[in-house]
């Protein structure tokens, strides 16, 4: 008797939706990517208890008749490719067909829908069809899912805190809105309403939605091209930054996707802008020929490999340079104007991001009663923080020092506040990478070597990479048992801490040895030169030692920033003295 059989149908779907729907998200993003694929406007997702209970989606897209309802929700039905040469030329978000028979068989499911005069209901229990009736007529399709996973207990007792899932359904809603802001999004959970987009088709206003107003008015708007790939969106100024990957936001096609490389680049360029363990705020979206991608190699079609993934990551590199380059990025210190009303007055007000390119000094809110109110004061008042310039400090002249740390100093638009530690590291690692990048052939011979000792490893690994050290004009050789004798080192190993220098240095090559580059190798070495040769906090400078320091900063290609990404110099507006001292608009009490 034969041992193999074919699976039941209904048995197959339910191994099928463990790849496909693993949460409530995995079932709220297949839903809303159909809704998108029908062409719809508007889409509302609708959570009760975060989905555990219910799932309901409504959109106004093209909508189903009775046949192509109920085909629908069969195994590998779709309507998105005819053939296989569609398969390299997919431009919708959904394409497999497994999506509906997977969700279907492990929850309640109703549809309605309607193309033209009568609608169609389908009701679906455990992959079973129930009903299929007509149904009041109404453009679009809602789509609701009851009691999912409550026919595979094992599934469902593994299911997340009602938090972490409706955490997760907002993670996804918040990008699959920035990813189409053409489109009307709202999401309710519990009848509160989390997110609401009004699908004007402007970015910016759709990342205010998710991320606020004050995050919005901190982007920064990129554009570059090439033959294959045409980047476009919003990337966070370096003073904004988040502890996770999560704020990355990539998109190819109207798609959002996950790329570890392309994530990886992103940070990579703002190396030294802000602190490695911190990530940016992007959202990016990025336009190529399909032939190019593929998006098929996992059921959730969140991962994509490219085709000219070195191209891409080029071109990435460059345009977030650029606009770091080209930019003044010296954090303002905004104090906030104390308001004395005796009624509060609530309004309804919404961004008018559609003014920010004609004006350029400020972005005002919308306000039926008000006179327009900036968020940004205008440029008599205030600097603008995102203003474009050369990338040079202004200049400055220092007044005094505070605690011998911090250089104050002025000049006719405010007052700024300089780290002189943070400074110094940044004007040594920049000078210490050039001469890193560029090496001399001087050296200093030593009149009593240095000799290190290390572990047999340690010593193996160092051995096999002397010819590292001696371009970096180091005079290195063995020296008995796992021992290494120094004989004459580079000039710029700074004073008096020589022996500490080389070792640090033996120290690094032996950390980067497994995945070495001479790039990733310098990098280390100049920040750790910097920081060991930098002033340090509490010591006391001259005045012509300030100004030379701050000679030297402007002189930097990042001033901005020490090599570890925290704030070199912080600026207070004339403005915003004023406010803190109380005379702006401040009235003398009449005796």
């Amino acid at each position: 008797m034969a041992k193999i059989k074919v699976m039941d149908e209904l048995l197959a779907n339910k191994i099928a939706a463990g790849e496909v729907v693993e949460r409530c998200a995995s079932v709220v993003k297949e839903l809303v990517e159909n809704s998108i694929d029908a062409g719809s406007s508007e889409i509302k997702i609708d959570l009760l208890e975060a989905g555990t209970v219910q799932i309901k989606v409504t959109d106004n897209g093209s909508g189903m008749d009775k046949e192509d309802a109920v085909m629908a929700f069969g195994r590998h039905a779709t309507s998105k490719l005819k053939n296989e040469d569609d398969l390299f030329h997919i431009m919708t978000l959904g394409f497999r067909g497994e999506a509906l028979a997977s969700i279907a068989s492990v929850s309640e499911v109703n549809l309605k829908t309607c193309v033209q005069d009568i609608g169609t209901e389908v009701i679906i229990h455990g992959g079973k069809m129930v009903s299929v009736e007509p149904c009041e007529a109404r453009k679009g399709t809602i789509m609701t899912i009851d009691h999912l996973f409550y026919n595979t207990p094992a599934r469902l007792k593994h299911m997340k805190s009602l938090y972490t899932e409706l955490a997760s359904i907002t993670d996804y809603v918040n990008k699959i809105a920035l990813s189409h802001p053409e489109i009307k999004f709202v999401l309710t959970n519990n009848n509160t309403t989390l997110l609401n987009t009004d699908g004007s088709n402007n970015l910016l206003k759709t990342i205010s939605a998710v991320y606020g107003m004050d995050i919005a008015r901190k982007m920064v708007e990129v554009n570059i091209e090439d033959s294959d790939y045409t980047i476009t969106g919003y990337m966070s100024l370096p003073e904004i930054h988040r502890s996770s990957r999560n704020g990355m936001v990539t998109i190819v096609n109207g798609r959002v996707v996950r790329n570890m490389d392309l994530n990886r680049v992103i940070n990579d360029s703002y190396h030294s802008y802000k602190p490695d363990n911190r990530y940016p705020i992007v959202v990016f979206n990025i336009e190529v020929d399909p032939t190019l991608v593929d998006v098929n190699v996992h059921p959730t079609k969140m991962d994509i490999k490219f085709s000219k993934m070195e191209e891409l990551q080029t071109l990435m590199t460059q345009m977030i340079q650029e606009q770091l380059k080209s930019r003044s990025l010296i954090p303002h210190i905004e104090v906030e104007q104390e308001t004395i009303e005796e009624k509060p007055v609530y309004q309804e007000q919404t961004l008018d991001f559609s003014r920010v390119a004609e004006t350029e000094d400020y972005i005002v809110i919308e306000d039926d009663v008000k006179e327009n109110v900036p968020l940004f004061e205008p440029k008599e008042n205030k600097e603008e923080v995102i203003e474009k310039s050369s990338n040079h400090l202004p200049e400055l002249y220092p007044v005094g020092l505070v605690h011998g740390t911090y250089i104050i100093c002025q000049n006719e638009k405010g007052m700024y506040m300089i780290d002189q530690h943070a400074a110094k590291e940044r004007i040594n690692y920049e000078t210490f990478k050039k001469r890193l990048g560029n090496p001399n052939q001087e050296s200093t011979p030593l009149l009593f070597p240095m000799t290190f000792e290390f572990s047999n490893q340690e010593f193996i690994i160092l051995k096999e990479n002397f010819e590292i050290l001696r371009n970096m004009n180091f005079e290195v050789d063995e020296f008995g048992l796992n021992s290494i004798i120094v004989k004459a080192h580079p000039i710029w190993l700074p004073k008096g801490y020589e022996k500490d220098a080389t070792f640090k240095i033996m120290e690094t090559l032996l950390e980067v040895e497994k995945d070495f580059s001479i790039e990733k190798f310098n990098e280390k070495i100049a920040t750790m030169m910097a920081c060991k040769l930098a002033i340090k906090a509490n010591e006391n400078i001259t005045e012509l030692e300030m100004e030379q320091l701050i000679q030297d900063l402007k002189n930097c290609e990042n001033p901005y920033n020490c090599p570890h990404g925290r704030p070199t110099i912080i600026f207070y507006s004339n403005y915003d003295l004023e406010k803190l001292f109380k005379r702006s608009g401040f009235e003398l009490p009449k005796w």
